[in-house]
């Protein structure tokens, strides 16, 4: 998508438990932890040097020295510079996951479980949602919108595209992936075929669908989703959420334990 582009994102997300406590131990991290490794090992690298410098009776060499950091400082320059666009896409998408996830939690009113970042074997799921009218694998989008101009994402059914951009890695494809990785686990685990639906989220975007588009995947804005759900038919049994939810509990639980 070309031209400048806003986040979709008309709020930011409210801070998650224990957040505070997490901002304070990053802190601590990096004020009495790295910050002070990194002291001791800079003069420690001088001392050495020093040492060496004796030790070989060699003389002082400034503009080796010199280059040698202009070199570091140009290297360090493009680093940072080649870093920011990846972080502020991150900081965008961890936005988005946040909004939506707090969005989410507000369906467990509605009987629904609700979990977040599910992780698979290299990929990972941002949420499942467990309740009456089935499972459902949600994949958010959290798109840049143009500054100025159309902020309308167009499904088919198959594809879409927003603001007349057709984004290179299809969403919809992998949220099918996705439903399918999950119902082929839970009927391994439970030893049930359970309906599981694939969503695809689009936080602050609208969505416009083509007359007659296949209802087989979601492409929702969050706002609409619980509506769809409340126009669906009664899927799982009381004991069936159940079921669903305690054995993706114990796989989300046994894959954090696991060794990384």
């Amino acid at each position: 998508m070309k031209g400048r582009t806003k986040s979709p994102l008309k709020d930011k997300p409210l801070r998650n438990p224990g957040q505070s406590l997490e901002d304070r131990k990053r802190d601590l991290v990096l004020d009495r932890l790295l910050h002070p490794l990194l002291i001791a090992l800079m003069f420690s690298v001088f001392a050495i040097m020093e040492i060496v410098r004796v030790m070989i009776d060699s003389p002082p060499l400034p503009w080796f020295w010199s280059a040698t950091a202009l070199a570091a400082i140009t290297w360090a320059a493009y680093r940072v510079r080649q870093t920011q666009p990846q972080l502020k896409a991150l900081s965008l998408a961890i936005d988005g996951e946040k909004a939506v996830g707090q969005y989410l939690e507000k369906l467990r009113t509605e009987g629904y479980e609700v979990f977040h970042d599910v992780c698979g074997s290299n990929f990972n799921l941002d949420h499942v949602i467990i309740g009456p009218a089935g499972i459902f694998t949600i994949e958010t989008k959290l798109w840049s919108k143009p500054a100025k101009g159309e902020t309308k994402i167009a499904f088919d059914g198959e594809t879409l595209t927003a603001a007349g951009w057709q984004p290179g890695r299809d969403p919809v494809i992998q949220a099918r992936a996705q439903a399918s990785w999950l119902r082929e686990l839970l009927k391994e685990s439970t030893g049930k075929k359970l309906p599981v639906k694939p969503v695809v989220l689009f936080p602050g975007w609208f969505i416009e669908q083509a007359a007659g588009t296949s209802r087989e995947v979601w492409v929702l804005n969050p706002k609409a989703l619980p509506e769809f759900l409340k126009n669906e038919p009664i899927r799982l049994v009381a004991d069936d959420v159940k079921l669903a939810s305690f054995h993706l509990g114990r796989f989300v639980r046994s894959s954090a334990a696991a060794p990384t």
